[in-house]
């Protein structure tokens, strides 16, 4: 892009764009990052700086920028039938094929999908399901989520009350405040040091009962969380956590809510984590993100055998499924999808990834001897750095610090994105990293962090 276009984008962006997460602070006076290209592992800005993309995007080119397989298949979906309308009974070729697709390869029974078009939408679209189905069950008590503190779950009105990171939630009005309740993450980083992990663990399940028994059985409907929390700083839980949620939620006919918008196709190795990593079933998986790898927005809740038995009854004489979205199964994020599925298995980067995870683990565990790093925890191609200003007392730095703004700003100067969150450094680079890319990104890490 020509610097004078460049720059107008600039201009216009700062004018006229309201950016998630923005920082009116400095928005007003800096504006944006400009990005005009992207290739493989890396992306272009508008002065030419080449940068490692170490983030993915957000969480979700798994298989890189700019591929031109990908590329074709949607410009030939477009010249084929670009959109039709997906209600009354009609379908595409490409959503047909993409649900057999995820019914293959989903864990267990999760054999029907609702599309929508993206992770917030999928959330939400799981939590009015689950609401439905016990409706149509009689049980119009049980109706209840119960969610995680420092979990995220999207932006829409209801995936944002679900979502436990509560600054973000900060002077915005609160809706579902009568059903949704939260719980404590699963932080192996905040458990105290005298405590074992299988007392953490022992812990957080007893919460959870006892959470159960204050809200009563009968009227709890779901427990919702993330394998791996994403956003709220790559927390990893206690061993044999999730499958002992499961259980519990099994005893008391609770709905298991998986949300793998960023852990499914790929990111820990495996096309879906919550079976083949942590060995529990869920009732509903929720994903987007590297579905598609980030070419066309989609997401995907997926629900079992049971679930769509009992909503596929009609609900009265003429009675119909009120639930549909515009751009449900768009043949064009479909076809990506398939196209990038297709991609993942011929070029091996499941297993790719798990190599890779190992080296990009092992890497960054050597940054825990720098001073400021508190934590270095990750599973598979995701990773947190946690700063703080002490490390003895994990006392964090002052906000004016502005710790993990200033190690992103270094890493930029030295050709590497990565993303903070507060004083988090978050990692999640695409599937297709070698071992060089790594040692650049830790590189650069290193010298940023030391530099604060």
């Amino acid at each position: 892009m020509a610097t004078q276009d460049a720059n107008s984008a600039w201009a216009k962006d700062k004018a006229h764009v309201l950016h998630p997460y923005t920082d009116f602070a400095s928005f007003k006076d800096e504006g944006s990052q400009v990005i005009t290209g992207a290739k493989g592992m890396y992306v272009t800005d508008s002065d030419g700086n080449r940068l490692l993309d170490a983030i993915a995007g957000l969480w979700c080119v798994n298989i890189g920028h700019g591929r031109r397989e990908m590329a074709d298949a949607i410009s030939d979906q477009v010249m084929q039938m670009q959109y039709y309308n997906p209600f009354g009974h009609s379908t595409n070729e490409p959503a047909a094929e993409l649900g057999a697709w995820l019914a293959s390869h989903a864990p267990g029974d999760l054999n029907h999908v609702y599309y929508t078009t993206g992770g917030s939408t999928a959330n939400d679209a799981a939590i009015r399901l689950v609401h439905y189905y016990f409706t149509m069950k009689g049980q119009h008590r049980k109706k209840k989520i119960i969610s995680r503190n420092d979990a995220y779950h999207g932006a829409t009105y209801v995936a944002a009350e679900l979502t436990g990171i509560h600054a973000t939630k900060m002077s915005f009005d609160k809706v579902g405040e009568h059903f949704i309740n939260h719980v404590s993450a699963a932080n192996m980083y905040a458990k105290p040091d005298d405590v074992s992990e299988e007392a953490y663990c022992d812990y957080l399940v007893r919460e959870f009962e006892n959470r159960i028994e204050q809200l009563g059985p009968d009227n709890v409907a779901a427990f919702i969380a993330e394998p791996v929390m994403g956003a709220g700083g790559v927390l990893i839980a206690p061993n044999g956590y999730h499958r002992r949620m499961w259980e519990v939620c099994k005893r008391h006919d609770i709905l298991y809510i998986a949300d793998e918008v960023v852990t499914a196709f790929g990111r820990l190795g495996h096309w879906f984590a919550s079976e083949d990593v942590f060995d529990y079933q869920p009732d509903i998986l929720v994903s987007a993100k590297g579905i598609t790898s980030g070419y066309v927005p989609l997401g995907v809740t997926l629900i079992s055998d049971e679930i769509y038995d009992v909503i596929s009854r009609p609900q009265c004489e003429g009675g119909v499924f009120s639930m549909g979205l515009t751009y449900f199964g768009h043949p064009l994020a479909c076809r990506a999808a398939l196209t990038n599925v297709e991609i993942i298995e011929r070029e091996g980067l499941l297993g790719h990834a798990r190599m890779m995870a190992d080296h990009f683990q092992s890497s960054a565990q050597r940054l825990k001897s720098l001073d400021h790093i508190g934590d270095v925890r990750g599973h598979g191609l995701m990773l947190a750095i946690e700063l703080v200003e002490d490390k003895a007392s994990k006392k964090a730095f002052p906000i004016t610090k502005q710790a993990g703004a200033n190690v992103f700003k270094n890493c930029v100067d030295e050709g590497v994105i990565v993303r903070p969150v507060g004083d988090k450094i978050i990692l999640s680079p695409p599937l297709v990293i070698n071992e060089e890319e790594i040692g650049k990104i830790f590189s650069v890490l290193g010298r940023a962090i030391s530099s604060i």
